[in-house]
């Protein structure tokens, strides 16, 4: 399968909020509620988009000609290129009926481990989704990263001791989440979390941890004190907090400030590999990307995710080659053309 013929299977599998859109860049789910569109005005999601596309890019080919080295390692996992699968819940609500959130996760993270990257799983209300999610995990040999929502301390901890039957290499709670309508107001009560509360978390959960859902260096660094090993600069797809930032333009001065203490991801509206490229030359170690991954699996499956995967790595190593770096570690600021780019005024 060709990523062309994996767009044309996506076609009438998703729906009836997501289009299954050629490139999905937030405008025609708009500020659909629930679903994949973003909140009030809609306009969070686009400009995650519209952001990476604001960024130029340093063609450099008077350089050794090597061959590019996308290999990440994530807390002594090796992964194939610097991409993690997204977490992504209620599925069939947002997506389709043709799968429900165990069914996606029975894919998606053997899909995942199969193509060289890793997966965080979603959660839920259901408790047979954090089940079945661990269950996948397990099968996969630990390689994926279930992801918790910031719940009360009664139930993290039995989902804490679900995760540990999956022997996964991390866990990670979307903190984001907060501003999810079907988390307020529950009782006992879910939400935010203080750092202190946050610590506690981790402590319990007794794996390295990624934070997600960071959109300030005062949260980063909150989220360093608390004991995270990895942070993602998150808005979550733009569907909890209406005119936040794009996560392009908080990802630069976020990543300066805690770089080398703990691992940066990034997701929003990443797309392609040059987009990949530009996140680490703001200072990313690698990129987490969902609503991609959606579509691969309910266009092609297990193969789907294999496609995408390929086609957003090469497309990385192309762009990794044409402005002269052989490494990840490579990338830097240097390859981003200054002049008008927006992002770089730290």
């Amino acid at each position: 399968m060709t990523y062309k013929e994996l767009q044309e299977k996506m076609q009438g599998q998703l729906g009836p909020h997501c289009k299954a859109c050629p490139v999905c860049n937030g405008r025609a789910c708009s500020n659909v509620m629930p679903g994949p569109g973003s909140k009030g005005t809609g306009d969070t999601a686009v400009r995650n988009y519209e952001a990476w596309k604001r960024i130029r890019i340093n063609m450099d080919t008077i350089a050794p000609n090597r061959t590019p080295d996308t290999t990440f390692e994530l807390f002594g996992r090796k992964l194939k290129y610097p991409i993690i699968a997204g977490p992504v819940g209620a599925v069939n609500l947002h997506y389709g009926s043709k799968y429900d959130d165990v069914q996606y996760n029975d894919i998606l993270v053997p899909g995942c481990a199969k193509a060289g990257i890793v997966a965080m799983t979603g959660d839920g209300t259901n408790p047979e989704v954090m089940k079945a999610a661990v269950r996948s995990i397990a099968a996969a040999d630990g390689m994926g990263i279930p992801t918790v929502k910031p719940w009360d301390m009664n139930t993290l901890e039995e989902k804490f001791e679900l995760m540990r039957t999956s022997g996964s290499f991390a866990a990670a709670m979307d903190i984001d989440a907060a501003g999810l309508p079907f988390l307020q107001g529950l009782t006992p009560p879910a939400g935010s979390k203080t750092a202190e509360e946050l610590a506690d978390v981790i402590q319990k959960a007794g794996k390295p941890f990624i934070v997600k859902g960071v959109m300030t260096v005062e949260g980063a660094m909150k989220a360093k004190q608390a004991g995270a090993g990895a942070i993602v600069v998150s808005n979550h797809g733009g569907r909890v907090l209406d005119q936040c930032p794009a996560t392009a333009e908080v990802l630069y001065e976020i990543a300066r400030a805690v770089k080398g203490s703990m691992t940066v991801l990034v997701d929003g509206g990443i797309r392609c590999g040059t987009d990949i490229f530009k996140a680490l030359a703001l200072g990313a170690d690698a990129v987490v990307i969902a609503r991609p991954y959606v579509n691969a699996v309910y266009g092609g499956g297990e193969e789907g995710i294999a496609v995408l995967t390929e086609y957003l790595g090469k497309e990385l190593a192309d762009t990794m080659k044409m402005c002269g770096v052989a490494s990840l570690r490579e990338i830097s600021e240097r390859n981003l053309y200054r002049p008008s780019n927006p992002y770089l005024t730290v």
